[in-house]
């Protein structure tokens, strides 16, 4: 008897979504960030400080996700930024048919930065391509220094880890760099940026880094002509 393999992979349908917002955004000439963390890290106040800072340079907009509640992308709106909140309710994720069926909802007109913020989870985000260009991960410094190892899959696929909240590390005994050797360990290609959206220690060294990362990724565009 001849064996006929029907196996799909899990995420293909995913991927596909993925791929169609990817070509999507390119058409439309936007730079699609994805961040991620755990609950509690920080995400929206590293958004905030960073899209303040990037005022006038760029021209953004967020996607937020988050179980229940509009309460981030109603600090979004606070600052001057268009936001659309996805409720995912017992989903730990957001997918690429989310975004999708986001961005069909969601002016975009304008727009050439598409930040969107992950729901809170250190592991499952990761594992969902959305169709984005950057994969940036904030996390805080007090979850300790182990975690790159023990859940390494968000670290090493993340372009950019931010590790919020240094300014608590006096409070916390953790050690910044037993924590960036084991980000290392897991993704010798991470940047890594110390930061603390408190007091601002290290957020012009993060800016300084997107702002070229962006227009890196922006280049070959207008090359080709998309705008």
């Amino acid at each position: 008897m001849e064996r006929v393999p029907v196996e799909t992979r899990i995420l293909k349908s995913n991927d596909d979504y993925a791929q169609a917002n990817r070509r999507l955004f390119r058409q439309r000439g936007i730079t699609a960030i994805n961040f991620m963390s755990a609950p509690g890290a920080g995400k929206t106040s590293v958004l905030e400080q960073t899209l303040r800072q990037l005022d006038g340079a760029f021209h953004p907009a967020v996607i937020e996700g988050d179980l229940y509640t509009t309460l981030d992308a109603d600090r979004i709106q606070a600052i001057g930024v268009p936001a659309y909140q996805i409720t995912t309710g017992t989903c730990c994720h957001l997918d690429a048919r989310m975004i999708s069926r986001a961005i069909c909802e969601f002016p975009l007109h304008g727009i050439d930065t598409l930040c969107i913020e992950n729901v809170g989870n250190l592991v499952c985000p990761a594992e969902f391509d959305l169709g984005e260009d950057l994969r940036v991960m904030v996390y805080s410094v007090v979850e300790g220094a182990e975690k790159p190892r023990k859940y390494p899959l968000m670290f090493h696929q993340s372009h950019a880890v931010l590790l919020n909240k240094v300014d608590l590390v006096p409070y916390a005994g953790v050690s910044i760099q037993e924590l960036e050797d084991n980000v290392l360990a897991v993704n010798p290609n991470a940047a890594i940026f110390p930061v603390s959206c408190r007091t601002g220690q290290g957020l012009s060294n993060w800016i300084d880094w997107l702002t070229r990362s962006l227009d890196l990724l922006r280049a070959p565009a207008v090359a080709s002509g998309c705008v």
